[in-house]
């Protein structure tokens, strides 16, 4: 929203990820070395053993720099076709979305005077703690978002703070139903978001606001439909194998399908986060909803 909608980012901000950048390289690189060691898969490529122990020894939070020795041992180990099977097994541990993107790009991230890009920013992780407010100008009219943590730890600090909002927006990770809690690795990622979804919907303090739900990672969903069976994780799904839309319908009804009161206003879209064209075309029919709803609370229409 900011990129879209607010002042956007400016040279240096966008310096100002240049760590995080590296971070989340450093993270998403010894996560894959712990999963080869959990998994029992071994290394194809003689002196990665090596590499892994020198990549491991790096603080992952602190990294600020990224030098020639570290380019070297993580192109080696992620070009491994040991760490490449670990890779297509991500579902069976906790590997950020962005690792892909990049390890695959990790020489441009090198280069001389990097800059991280609007794309590099979009996707860098930093997971959401407190609570945290955007206001941004939409066509002069000014909305306030309000970004809350959704690990469980982080709920008691919000969910009885925004009574009478006008509108929740709820993400759902589409791509998440075969992938288990960070808190809990016997739990369902999407079960765990029904539950809150279920939760919030029927709060008192939420009874009179809207809720948006937006459908993320149609992106990734699509790719991760072909080889992991939605039957597999959802008994109940009897729709076709690999069917990207039979799939995503299954996942919204899931969600809206926990609305029982039939009067609460419940709006759904299919989103990808990393698309600003995406959330461009998402936002202005949110704008247009959020509105109409405000003008029909005041009975102004």
């Amino acid at each position: 929203m900011r990129i879209i909608h607010g002042a956007g980012y400016s040279e240096e901000d966008r310096k100002g990820f240049e760590k995080i950048v590296y971070q989340n390289i450093f993270s998403a690189i010894q996560t894959l070395i712990a999963a080869m060691e959990t998994l029992s898969l071994e290394y194809k490529t003689s002196g990665n053993n090596e590499n892994a122990e020198f990549i491991n020894s790096i603080d992952a939070d602190s990294a600020d720099t990224f030098d020639q020795s570290h380019v070297d041992a993580i192109k080696s180990l992620w070009t491994d076709e040991g760490m490449q099977e670990c890779y297509d097994r991500r579902r069976e541990y906790q590997l950020t979305d962005s690792a892909k993107y990049y390890l695959d790009d990790i020489d441009r991230i090198h280069e001389p005077g990097y800059i991280p890009t609007l794309q590099d920013i979009l996707r860098v992780r930093v997971p959401t703690t407190g609570i945290i407010e955007y206001p941004f100008d939409l066509d002069s009219i000014i909305f306030r978002m309000v970004d809350v943590g959704g690990q469980r730890s982080e709920r008691r600090k919000w969910i009885h703070c925004f009574e009478n909002v006008t509108s929740i927006m709820f993400l759902v990770a589409l791509s998440e139903y075969d992938q288990v809690l960070v808190e809990s690795d016997n739990e369902n990622r999407m079960e765990e978001s029904k539950a809150l979804f279920r939760t919030i919907i029927t709060y008192p303090w939420f009874q009179n606001s809207s809720v948006i739900l937006f459908l993320n990672k149609k992106d990734l969903l699509e790719e991760k439909i072909m080889t992991s069976h939605l039957a597999d994780y959802f008994p109940d799904y009897d729709g076709p194998k690999c069917d990207y839309n039979a799939a995503r319908e299954y996942m919204m009804n899931c969600y809206m399908d926990l609305n029982e009161d039939k009067e609460k206003m419940l709006y759904y879209h299919y989103t990808c986060a990393t698309d600003t064209e995406n959330i461009r075309f998402v936002f202005a029919a949110v704008k247009d909803t959020i509105l109409q709803l405000n003008l029909k609370e005041y009975n102004l229409v």
